[in-house]
């Protein structure tokens, strides 16, 4: 089944406190919701696209945030809560559903509602996350996604209408800012000096020079089969080389793949869509317009000792 959403999940989290009518860490709220909704180790596990939180761990924060700004449960002490009596009254209704809709009837959470919003009206990117019941940070993320996915198209069809010797640079440009090739003058000395019809480049693989890495960078349209990378790899062992790195601004076969992962020597595989995304995580032929900070508050800091 899919992940509930966290309004699916107010009404379960305020039925197992009630249940016991005892104080609950968020781990074992979690746990219990977990179970109770069947989910199996990868739902539960599954991540915001930012990697930072689990989906389901997220929903279930945002759940109860809502619930104690009605205050139907309280905090207890550093990380636990437990429920309030207007909780135990609101159970007692035998509630079909509870939604941010129903929490409206309490002064506490309307108040929430306006000193979030001063003019006191609910704005329309809250009623819409309402509404689907995704956590404000999952709709944070999914526009974050889709602004990184229509750039990094945007990249992709760039990098396939400059020049071959411009895609070159960038490839040293990207690797460099990756933290290999020392300097980004000694690894444009190696771009395209081999003389080898199977290796654009040689760069190093650190700063100290300890190994070397052999590439060949190919702005093509076509898709790359396993016969391009068997010359790749002749090349290689032609110059006695344990490493080598593929670019291209096209994909590569399943069989090109399976051939890599079967053979001794290293190679890395890199297609258009992973250049691209190397590109913007390393800032490599685009400008930041905007950064945010998401932020939390640091219960440390409330500590009085």
């Amino acid at each position: 089944m899919p992940i509930p959403d966290y309004q699916t999940l107010m009404l379960p989290i305020l039925k197992f406190y009630g249940n016991s009518g005892q104080e609950h860490s968020f781990r074992e709220v979690a746990d219990a919701l977990a179970n109770q909704f069947c989910l199996t180790d990868q739902e539960k596990n599954e991540m915001l696209p930012s990697g930072q939180q689990a989906i389901f761990d997220n929903r279930v924060g945002w759940a109860k945030t809502y619930l104690k700004k009605a205050n139907l449960i309280e905090t207890t002490r550093r990380g636990y809560n437990k429920i309030t009596q207007r909780g135990i009254d609101v159970l007692r209704q035998k509630l079909e559903n509870l939604d941010a809709n129903y929490l409206t009837k309490f002064d506490e959470f309307k108040a929430f509602r306006a000193l979030r919003h001063p003019k006191g009206t609910v704005a329309e990117e809250e009623s819409e996350t309402e509404s689907n019941g995704r956590t404000p940070e999952e709709i944070l993320e999914i526009a974050y996604q889709k602004i990184r996915n229509d750039l990094a198209t945007d990249l992709l069809q760039q990098l396939k209408s400059c020049s071959p010797s411009f895609f070159e640079r960038l490839v040293v440009e990207v690797i460099v800012k990756m933290g290999y090739g020392g300097t980004r003058q000694d690894a444009g000395k190696a771009i395209g000096k081999s003389g080898d019809g199977g290796i654009d480049g040689i760069i190093k693989e650190d700063k100290l020079g300890l190994d070397a890495i052999y590439i060949q960078a190919k702005r093509w349209e076509n898709t790359i089969g396993r016969p391009e990378i068997q010359k790749f790899v002749g090349a290689l062992t032609g110059q006695r080389a344990r490493k080598g790195l593929f670019i291209t601004t096209s994909d590569f076969t399943s069989d090109a793949k399976e051939y890599v992962s079967r053979i001794d020597t290293k190679i890395v595989l890199i297609d258009g869509e992973t250049l691209a995304d190397l590109m913007i995580d390393h800032n490599v032929g685009i400008s930041i317009i905007g950064t945010y900070e998401l932020k939390k508050i640091d219960s440390d800091y409330f500590i009085e000792e």
